[in-house]
């Protein structure tokens, strides 16, 4: 059988990390939403996704297909409904439709033709910015369990303190020297060859991804995710950081999501909570207003390839786009388009040319090369959130 992953309705609000990837590759727990179904179905998978997304990630399509929406991510149970589904069968959950599976191409798609299997049980769903860390504690749970069962996992160094030490697996290569690992409020993975430096202490839940660091004395409270390749130091709460971005020396990051390549200056800063309590809102690129999250605490959203300087001051429920370059004392407004350069004092337009050359040096420190793709996704992006920027 043939998987595709199709973005779905909830793409939109779920930018600007759907700038530079489809709702599938977006990492929540300790995997990506498309991992996790790979690992559930015993299969590949593709993507249907937007036009200028499609050539980094194309779609493979047969006679037969099984159509997932991506904002979904499955558990043994639904991926054994998946697995199951016959031509012309659709899985829904209330209204939403979760999968099907498809003779036809999908421009002529007609759910109301398909037989309707309801789904009744609890599924997590990404289907906001804010649901990527809000979640992310029982992504976690789902993902330590179904990578962990059956295995063993590597020892814990005897100068490692460790509380609920069932609840914690070391992966091959992991070295965590001198620190402390609690488990007693979720589980605590750790990756493959990735590193916990000395006097580090971390809560779980808690994932820190392939080859990724966490920094001397660091302070993790979970639900927190480090993604592969990263690295994180000082206090970090209940965030999710994408692969390949650092966060490596002192400062706050609390109730966030950090995507691909970026960078946080020494003491950058963030407020997760308002001077009055009141709940959040979050920038919406959709209806280009800020709407309610719902939450009472929620700090910073960045995209993929954003930098910031020293010491840099994050307000309550920032938005930050793609390839952003913040600086300077104060704080910048709670939205920042992409491809800005500045910070409290004004903005101006971060040329292409510029923010390309600092993305090839970044990649090809980690030996990742920039490539035409990453350059033609990036040149759309650009284009397409101009009407944001104020020069």
């Amino acid at each position: 059988m043939n998987y595709i992953l199709f973005d779905g309705p909830s793409r939109n609000s779920l930018l600007p990390f759907t700038y530079t990837r489809p709702v599938a590759d977006i990492r929540i727990g300790i995997l990506t939403i498309r991992e996790k179904w790979e690992a559930y179905l015993d299969f590949t998978t593709t993507t249907v996704t937007e036009d200028y997304l499609s050539e980094k990630y194309p779609m493979v399509e047969m006679e037969e297909n099984i159509m997932i929406n991506a904002s979904y991510l499955p558990n043994l149970e639904l991926a054994e409904m998946v697995k199951n589904l016959e031509a012309n069968q659709a899985i829904f959950k209330d209204e939403d439709v979760i999968a099907f599976h498809t003779k036809v191409t999908q421009e002529e798609i007609d759910l109301d033709a398909y037989q309707a299997i309801e789904y009744h049980d609890n599924v997590l769903k990404v289907e906001h910015t804010w649901d990527i860390f809000s979640k992310n504690g029982e992504a976690i749970q789902e993902d330590f369990e179904m990578l962990t069962k059956g295995r063993e996992s590597q020892s814990i160094p005897e100068t490692t303190v460790a509380f609920n030490r069932k609840d914690i697996f070391i992966e091959e290569g992991a070295k965590l020297p001198l620190c402390s690992l609690n488990a007693e409020n979720g589980p605590i993975y750790i990756g493959k060859n990735a590193e916990i430096m000395e006097g580090s202490m971390i809560r779980g839940p808690f994932a820190l991804c392939e080859g990724a660091t966490v920094k001397m004395s660091a302070k993790i409270y979970g639900p927190t995710t480090v993604g592969p390749y990263s690295k994180v130091g000082g206090e970090v709460n209940n965030s999710v950081i994408f692969g390949f971005s650092n966060k490596g020396h002192d400062g706050f990051l609390g109730n966030s999501v950090i995507g691909e390549w970026c960078n946080l200056g020494a003491d950058t800063n963030n407020s997760n909570l308002k001077n009055n309590y009141a709940e959040v809102r979050l920038w919406d690129y959709q209806t280009e207003s800020f709407a309610r999250t719902g939450l009472q605490f929620c700090g910073l959203m960045m995209g993929d390839h954003s930098k910031c300087g020293i010491n840099t001051m994050f307000n309550t429920g920032t938005v930050v786009g793609v390839s952003a370059n913040i600086f300077g004392s104060g704080f910048p407004r709670n939205f920042v388009p992409s491809f800005s350069w500045g910070g409290n004092s004004g903005f101006t337009t971060y040329l292409t040319k510029k923010a390309f050359e600092v993305a090839e040096v970044v990649m090809s420190r980690r030996n990742i090369e920039f490539t035409e793709q990453d350059s033609a996704i990036l040149e759309y992006v650009f284009e397409e959130t101009k009407r944001f920027r104020r020069d």
